[in-house]
């Protein structure tokens, strides 16, 4: 009598065995295709940060502290993106069934649905990876003044003038709009383009089940903080409302000129004794990152072939970001050029990063939790 067990007891036990071998790779290839070189970089500009702080003796901190900490905004912000994404699909499915009374029930099922493991998984280090890069570069660029004090706003100043033929960008601008309804016009924008990393960060983590372009756009703009970063220690600027205010003095108050008035303050309390106060410098004016971002969320929405109506809108808010930031004086016209080259670049990087190349076609399907790569 043979005690050897049938061949297919032997396969079931190994498949067993080995299932929780394939789950792991499955988690690292889920890593390391989504978000491998955004952790890397994560990694890389915290341990920049830090050793800018040893050797200067500054402080590492919270760059929101002031507001409420960044550990704590973060996830009530991933939060609300939850319910949205759920909320109104079990709402509609309640109905569906006839009461609102089934809402307990629908919402527990529709979160079974679009919440399995695997882009909880997702979704978690894509926040991890962003949030370690959204410190890590809030407190290097509060650190410029102190590694490289020389300021280029007059080099600039002089190119931007040799570009319009001895005209000032923003005093183009304020002949040709008008110093009234303009500037409250481009505070608002101003203040709009403040919700896009936020909005971003929750469409590609949250709403979306396009994961291929979720990776992408979050380490798109990992990239883009990377880069602006960089181009913030090669030439420190602090931007035309500081360099040239009387340029502005005939803008009305908005609320972004407050703001404008609070960041001088926070760079003079930094630079003044940096451990005497929770703000961070936050004054930094070559390459545009508001130019950048939204360039790269254009390019990123144009490739992946997303609505026409809302790619022609975040095409729209892209110009109105260009001018609302020179006729406030954030930003020279080169800054806006440099914006566009860091933001175009920021997309390109991240897209080999996340395997979203080949060609640079653009997106002919939508992917689900998989992990091939998309083909452009």
């Amino acid at each position: 009598m043979s005690l050897r067990r049938p061949p297919s007891t032997h396969a079931s036990a190994r498949r067993r065995r080995n299932l929780p071998s394939a789950s792991a790779k499955y988690a690292a290839n889920v890593w390391r295709q989504r978000f491998g070189f955004a952790t890397v970089l994560a990694l890389g500009l915290t341990a920049a940060a830090i050793v800018v702080a040893v050797v200067k003796h500054l402080p590492y901190r919270d760059p929101d502290g002031v507001v409420g900490p960044t550990f704590v905004l973060l996830p009530i912000i991933v939060t609300l993106a939850f319910l949205t994404d759920v909320v109104p699909r079990a709402v509609v499915r309640a109905r569906r069934r006839g009461s609102l009374l089934h809402f307990r029930s629908t919402f527990r099922a529709v979160t079974v649905e679009r919440w399995p493991m695997e882009h909880v998984r997702f979704a978690l280090l894509g926040l991890g990876s962003w949030y370690l890069t959204y410190v890590s570069f809030r407190n290097l660029k509060s650190y410029v003044p102190f590694v490289n004090p020389h300021l280029w706003d007059s080099d600039l100043d002089r190119l931007d003038r040799a570009i319009l033929f001895g005209h000032d960008p923003a005093v183009v601008l304020h002949e040709l709009l008008g110093t009234g309804w303009a500037a409250h016009l481009c505070s608002g924008v101003y203040i709009a383009w403040i919700g896009l990393v936020p909005v971003t960060l929750a469409a590609s983590l949250v709403w979306t089940r396009n994961v291929s372009g979720g990776s992408w756009l979050v380490t798109a703009v990992a990239v883009d903080w990377v880069l602006g970063v960089a181009t913030y220690y090669l030439l420190p600027t602090l931007g035309p409302i500081y360099a040239r205010p009387g340029l502005f003095s005939s803008l009305p108050q908005t609320y972004v000129s407050r703001i404008q008035e609070s960041m001088l303050d926070q760079r003079e309390a930094v630079l003044a004794n940096p451990f005497g106060t929770e703000a961070v410098q936050t004054i930094a004016a070559f390459a545009s990152l508001h130019v950048g971002i939204t360039v790269t969320v254009c390019v990123i929405a144009q490739l992946l072939r997303l609505n026409i109506w809302f790619r022609v809108a975040l095409w729209v808010f892209l110009a109105l970001t260009v001018i609302s930031t020179i006729y406030l004086g954030w930003h020279y016209l080169v800054d806006a050029f440099g914006g566009v080259v860091l933001g175009v670049a920021g997309a390109w990087i991240a897209a080999i990063a996340t395997g979203n190349h080949v060609s640079w076609r653009p997106v002919h399907r939508q992917e689900s939790m998989v992990l091939e790569p998309v083909s452009l």
